[in-house]
């Protein structure tokens, strides 16, 4: 079998899906599927090179919905090769496009034959928080606008859904009508085992981090943006590191990772820490993390944090499970109930009281129950999140 997989860009900057995409990819593979990428990336952007398979860089984007004139002829003139294609994520040209071409294919007598089955994976893009969070009226409006005029006929007449969880799968019926797909398959999703650690992992992280040497620390390890729930962190961090000192117990520090410190919203997350004398010296802004120093991160801090608003798997969060470290979540991280199910962190409502609790369930577990807590961190990413077990579920689903 061979599949295209169709997304608007693979800038790891840009969030998960390229990170979902390159697993993906990369489990197919061991099952003897082969993969190719088309994207409207701009050809020769640099991180192109960083990925191990084809990627047809078929842009640049000319406009905030990453059009880009080359994709269309493209794809009609190549979705013949491949027996299987998956569009990545909603919203932008390039699921507008893998529909338009398909159409074409089927118009045109010497091809309607050889089109080949079309796959759409939202990656959380139709949650429903998306249409209800407070401050996106405009947006909402716009997407249901969107659906109307173009995304329901791409997710309407495609051969099937693809989800990474069974709370993703309910989410997303709610928000758009007319809904009705074809097939609705939780083909889930998994990552490969963390690499064994190295000292080099912590040479690399002390380097870009040198303020937690020695020190125990919190790692939140995402994009700097609304929708993680930053704010609710350093907030909730705040009153926890008050009331200890009140009683003579120490805190660990937090180290907040990820790209987006240059945006408005990352600007005011370090104003925030700034202006208060009790965080300025303990939470800590390294900017984005890569390779070593990422798992250096991981393997160092005490526990994981994600108070995230809405959360379609999280990939972060389950590769801190592999590393054995516990997760301290929210209920809208959409794997939250394997997670509590298996005893693998703590989980509370996407509040700075719901953070707040999390903190501190997990900072006054006494030492053996931690320890009892980062051995089911492990289990939990064993039994529910392993790449092989997905990547089997998906093959069969692409193969039906």
């Amino acid at each position: 079998m061979t599949v295209l997989h169709i997304v608007a860009g693979m800038d790891p900057k840009t969030g998960g899906v390229c990170q979902a995409i390159r697993t993906i990819i990369n489990g197919l593979a061991e099952l003897g599927i082969a993969n190719e990428v088309a994207s409207v990336d701009a050809p020769g952007s640099p991180y192109l090179a960083d990925y191990p398979f084809p990627i047809h860089a078929l842009g640049p984007a000319t406009n905030a919905w990453h059009y880009s004139a080359r994709m269309v002829p493209w794809l009609v003139d190549n979705l013949n090769r491949f027996d299987r294609v998956i569009v990545h994520g909603l919203w932008l040209y390039h699921s507008y496009a893998a529909r338009k071409a398909i159409k074409q294919l089927k118009r045109d007598p010497a091809t309607a034959g050889q089109t080949p089955k079309l796959f759409i994976m939202p990656h959380g893009m139709l949650d429903p928080w998306f249409q209800e969070a407070k401050g996106r009226e405009l947006k909402a409006a716009r997407n249901w606008l969107y659906w109307k005029l173009i995304e329901d006929q791409v997710v309407n007449n495609a051969d099937g859904m693809l989800f990474t969880c069974e709370e993703e799968l309910l989410l997303a019926r709610k928000p758009f009508r007319p809904y009705q797909p074809s097939r609705e398959i939780n083909v889930g999703y998994g990552i490969d085992s963390a690499p064994a650690y190295t000292p080099a992992m912590t040479t690399a992280f002390l380097s870009t981090c040198p303020e937690v040497t020695n020190q125990p620390y919190l790692l939140f390890l995402s994009r700097i943006h609304m929708k993680k729930g930053v704010d609710l962190l350093i907030k909730a961090y705040a009153a926890v590191k008050e009331a200890r000192a009140k009683t003579g117990q120490s805190t660990p520090k937090l180290v907040i990772a990820g790209p987006g410190l240059e945006t408005a919203y990352g600007q005011s997350m370090q104003q925030l820490v700034n202006e208060n004398p009790l965080l300025k010296d303990d939470v800590i802004f390294p900017g984005m993390l890569t390779g070593n120093a990422k798992w250096g991160a991981f393997y160092g801090c005490s526990a994981f944090v994600l108070p995230s608003h809405q959360e379609n798997f999280g990939i972060a969060v389950v590769e801190a499970l592999s590393c054995g470290k516990p997760v301290l979540i929210s209920n809208q991280v959409n794997i939250w109930r394997e997670i509590e199910s298996a005893s693998g962190g703590f989980v509370a409502p996407n509040t700075v009281e719901g953070t707040r609790q999390t903190l501190e369930a997990w900072l006054n577990l006494p030492a053996d129950q931690k320890e009892r807590m980062e051995r089911q961190a492990r289990h939990t990413f064993a039994d529910y999140f392993y790449i092989n077990p997905a990547a089997t579920r998906m093959a069969e689903a692409l193969s039906a």
